[in-house]
């Protein structure tokens, strides 16, 4: 592997420990998470939504991501992807169906993010 090849993979995995780190303070720590997505945290089955949804969110995300760049293996790429752009489009639904509040920063993060993921799918695997 080329070393623009390694800084690249370098590159992507950041996102992906980024949601690991993530998903773990969900599980450790989520009156600290929380408000750093927004969010109050809630009581009895809203809590246990919260920490479960969230930190699967972030765990999948963040490990698919990994997976992908330590084996090489193009698919790993799709999963973290999908969520990003369905969470981006969901951020919009919830803007213009529901009347949330208009998150222009996260979808721009959740879209790069993807587009990195995408361009990664096909620089970086060298085995499908």
């Amino acid at each position: 592997m080329t070393w623009i090849r390694r800084l690249f993979a370098l590159i992507v995995m950041l996102p992906g420990l980024l949601f690991i780190a993530l998903g773990l303070r969900w599980l450790v720590d989520p009156a600290g998470v929380a408000p750093t997505l927004g969010l109050t945290l809630e009581t009895g089955y809203g809590l246990s939504s919260q920490v479960a949804d969230l930190s699967a969110f972030f765990l999948v995300t963040g490990l698919s991501i990994l997976i992908a760049v330590v084996t090489s293996v193009r698919t790993w790429f799709y999963p973290p992807m999908l969520l990003l752009l369905i969470a981006a489009a969901g951020r919009l639904v919830a803007w213009l169906a529901h009347g949330a509040a208009f998150a222009p920063q996260a979808i721009v993060l959740e879209v790069v993010v993807a587009a990195l993921l995408l361009i990664a799918s096909r620089y970086l695997p060298e085995r499908e």
